[in-house]
């Protein structure tokens, strides 16, 4: 009796492995489809001097806004401008909870060493008045930043890019403007999530630039 596999037996091995493979193919395809979105927005902000490797960690920065998630331009944009307007309220809730220490930290009466040194005693608080004064007026800025970028990203999300691309590109000077209020003591006065704004207006203008380019 001969032995090996009969012709219908190959015609089904044939089949599952056509089918297996195929299957492979679409789930490689679907999983690189969001990447290739992010990618390919990266990619293209070389004009606003914007590298793919600085739009990618901005936009990828929040674990729970998965930039991978992100399945076209449009997508991506809105994901921007939402981080953006996210990123403002952070570094706003942050200044004002550093002012409010100040504050506090101002009333108390003086300690140790500075306490029996009246001119060191008068420098730490004129120090301290300084920035008190540079977080203050930052607070301002980002008070009038943070709704302007809320309606911004909602605009993104619907579409509607001119209008929310001009609101970015006002953005990106909130950081800077609250670091040269601050000067030599804005690392002191200013908490990093001021940095990281500044950052993400930057990226987030860029990625909504090119989108109303188009």
């Amino acid at each position: 009796m001969a032995s090996g596999s009969s012709p219908a037996t190959l015609t089904a091995a044939a089949f599952l492995a056509l089918l297996l493979s195929s299957a492979a193919r679409a789930a490689e395809a679907s999983s690189a489809a969001p990447a290739a979105a992010l990618d390919q927005v990266c990619g293209r902000l070389g004009s606003y001097y914007v590298t793919p490797a600085l739009c990618a960690s901005a936009l990828c920065a929040d674990a729970t806004a998965p930039c991978r998630a992100a399945r076209d331009a449009p997508a991506v944009a809105a994901l921007a401008a939402r981080l953006a307007a996210d990123n403002a309220t952070a570094a706003r809730d942050s200044i004002e909870a550093a002012l409010l220490n100040s504050s506090s930290s101002s009333s108390s009466p003086p300690a140790g060493p500075a306490a029996n040194n009246s001119s060191a005693a008068a420098s730490a608080s004129a120090a301290a008045a300084a920035a008190a004064a540079a977080r203050s007026s930052c607070l301002q800025l980002y008070a009038g930043a943070v709704p302007a970028l809320r309606l911004a990203a909602r605009a993104v999300a619907a579409g509607r890019y001119r209008g929310a691309r001009e609101v970015l590109q006002a953005a990106q000077y909130v950081a800077s403007g609250c670091e040269g209020m601050a000067g030599d003591a804005a690392a002191a006065a200013l908490p990093r999530e001021n940095g990281g704004f500044g950052d993400m207006a930057f990226v987030a203008h860029a990625v909504v630039a090119s989108m109303a380019a188009d």
